[in-house]
């Protein structure tokens, strides 16, 4: 066996055994998607706001805050 066919397995191994850790490592604990409280539920219920990014070459750029 070459040099190169042993370091291409061993590039491969290691690959798999960072998916392999990556798919049985728990989750980080998050609040929004845990316990369905926060930020998540205010899209519904509050006022609707956009945000318009504009600039040109040259010029300065501009953040236009629209609240609806």
């Amino acid at each position: 066996m070459d040099w190169q066919k042993i370091a291409t397995l061993i590039v491969v191994g290691a690959t798999a055994g960072l998916f392999l850790r990556a798919k049985c490592r728990r989750r980080a604990f998050s609040f929004e998607r845990d316990t369905h409280c926060g930020c998540a539920g205010a899209d519904s219920a509050g006022s609707k706001t956009s945000i318009v990014f504009s600039a040109r070459k040259g010029g300065r750029a501009r953040i236009i805050v629209k609240s609806n």
